[in-house]
């Protein structure tokens, strides 16, 4: 068990990384779309194109990688949306199993299946080495890469929460069981 909470650790201080890597890139996405404002209303009046494709594709990207990129950090801190009608009335104990099962059962066979049925077109992409069909647009296929690297880390951070929470129910005891 214990090599197990060590590749947890891991995978958590991976996540962590990515996940705080994602913060800064939302503080980025914003100062770009900022300018892309700015430079829409600011060029109309001075008769200037201050904004381009470029530009608006870049912040699409980042509003995507800030997404893509914050899902595993989000599953490491807990914050997904949870029904706390029923999980706010069971014991720590149960929580655990609640959550080891949905990771196993759910979360891990579900992100897998997006990275089977995703892998294609990701590779296709990369194939043709797609572009933007905008003027002035960007390349599609290091983003569409993002997606296949977002539920990997979503993999990763879902068998680090399963160990977790199989430690937990192995190791503790719950007197309101």
């Amino acid at each position: 068990m214990e090599f197990l909470l060590r590749l947890s650790r891991n995978i958590d201080r991976l996540n962590e990384r990515i996940g705080r890597a994602a913060y800064w890139l939302t503080l980025v996405m914003v100062g770009v779309g900022s300018w892309n404002v700015f430079g829409r209303y600011v060029g109309r009046a001075v008769g200037q194109n201050l904004s381009s494709n470029a530009l608006l594709e870049i912040q699409w990207y980042l509003f995507d990688l800030v997404f893509l990129l914050g899902t595993a950090y989000t599953l490491k801190h807990n914050n997904h949306v949870r029904v706390d009608v029923i999980q706010s009335r069971l014991t720590p104990k149960q929580k655990a199993w609640v959550d080891l099962v949905g990771s196993l059962l759910f979360l891990i066979p579900f992100c897998t299946m997006i990275l089977f049925y995703s892998t294609g077109s990701v590779v296709n992409s990369w194939k043709l080495l797609e572009n933007s069909p905008d003027p002035g647009g960007l390349v599609r296929y290091p983003i569409k890469t993002m997606i296949l690297v977002s539920f990997g880390l979503l993999i990763l951070q879902g068998i680090s929460q399963a160990i977790k929470n199989l430690d937990f129910v192995v190791n503790h005891s719950d007197k309101t069981d």
